[in-house]
């Protein structure tokens, strides 16, 4: 799949009428490309696990995040409710010397490790299966496609394509990198791995590792040492691999970026145009900032690269994005 760096309109329509699945699951689906994580996938994917090690592949949700305001996306407030103060002034009411403490967290669903629910892009007006975007997303949320809807499903055989390791220079790809189909079949080959339908691939580009590694110098502790983590270039797909999400029928992606494809993106006067195809129109769920450095070490020293992968997300009533901690066990 090619395209014209002075046409995204046009290169997102042609992406879109090639790549389309309006219509495979019904008109009245709301799962996209989930509905390729059958019973026999998970059985497959819960057939993995040999040795019992777990690996959570979420950053942590606190006030030194990389969010910096951005559509109105911050870092997650933690307040707490009731402390241990409260209780040993005994300012809790609770008989027979019974205390604790009880928090709240205030956060956009987007801010951290998150997926992409159905109901986050549209493309001209339409959102996943063609419906009316206005119809679907209204003040009340999403009232089709809500990710509540996903909760039960997101579980499998997970596969990691560490395109950093194989691809690039000790274990990272630059920023504005763009990772093709020839990369990922590149990568998939050098592990020994298979991606298919059904499949949760995770790509590390070994962004946030660098960006970590950059930012604990000079952070001191804070959320300063992120740079353009949020919104700035990064190392991503390319817009050409839309034929291979939707051929390979896989059920779901997550990268280790904060916005899935290559930034700055690879056409003028554009804006993430690969969500414009793969969310409304191949209704494939994307997960984003996930981190996957602990396990891509460990599938580096074993020389194994799919594992169980669980990572369902919060059954937010109504909600486009959602916060998870994926768990992958080998």
């Amino acid at each position: 799949m090619t395209s014209d760096r002075h046409d995204p309109e046009g290169a997102i329509a042609a992406a879109a009428a090639v790549c389309s699945n309006w219509g495979r699951w019904g008109e009245d689906d709301v799962l996209g490309t989930l509905n390729f994580l059958d019973e026999g996938k998970r059985r497959e994917g819960a057939a993995l696990v040999r040795r019992g090690a777990s690996f959570s592949l979420s950053q942590r949700f606190d006030m030194n995040g990389p969010q910096k305001g951005w559509r109105r996306r911050t870092n997650p407030v933690h307040t707490m409710l009731d402390t241990g103060a409260d209780a040993a002034l005994g300012n809790q009411g609770f008989p027979h010397g019974l205390g604790g403490a009880d928090d709240v967290i205030t956060m956009p669903l987007q801010c951290s490790t998150q997926w992409d629910g159905l109901g986050h892009i549209f493309d001209h007006g339409r959102a996943w299966n063609g419906r009316p975007a206005e119809k679907v997303v209204t003040s009340d949320g999403d009232l089709v496609t809500g990710i509540e809807h996903m909760a039960p499903h997101v579980a499998g055989r997970g596969v990691l394509l560490d395109v950093g390791r194989v691809v690039g220079e000790d274990g990272e790809l630059p920023d504005g990198f763009a990772i093709t189909e020839e990369h990922l079949t590149a990568t998939a080959a050098a592990h020994g791995v298979s991606v298919g339908r059904g499949d949760i691939v995770l790509v590390r580009t070994g962004q946030l590792a660098r960006v970590r590694r950059r930012g604990s110098s000079h952070a001191g502790g804070g959320g300063g040492g992120w740079g353009e983590y949020a919104g700035g270039p990064a190392p991503g797909l390319s817009f050409t691999t839309a034929g291979w999400l939707h051929g390979t029928e896989i059920a779901a992606i997550a990268t280790d970026t904060w916005g899935f494809e290559v930034r700055p993106n690879e056409f003028e006067h554009a804006f993430q145009p690969l969500h414009q195809v793969v969310i409304p129109h191949i209704g494939l769920l994307i997960g984003e900032m996930w981190d996957l450095d602990a396990l891509a070490g460990d599938c580096a020293a074993d020389g194994v690269y799919e594992f169980w992968l669980t990572a369902a997300p919060l059954p937010i009533t109504g909600a486009v994005g959602s916060p998870v901690n994926p768990i992958a066990v080998k």
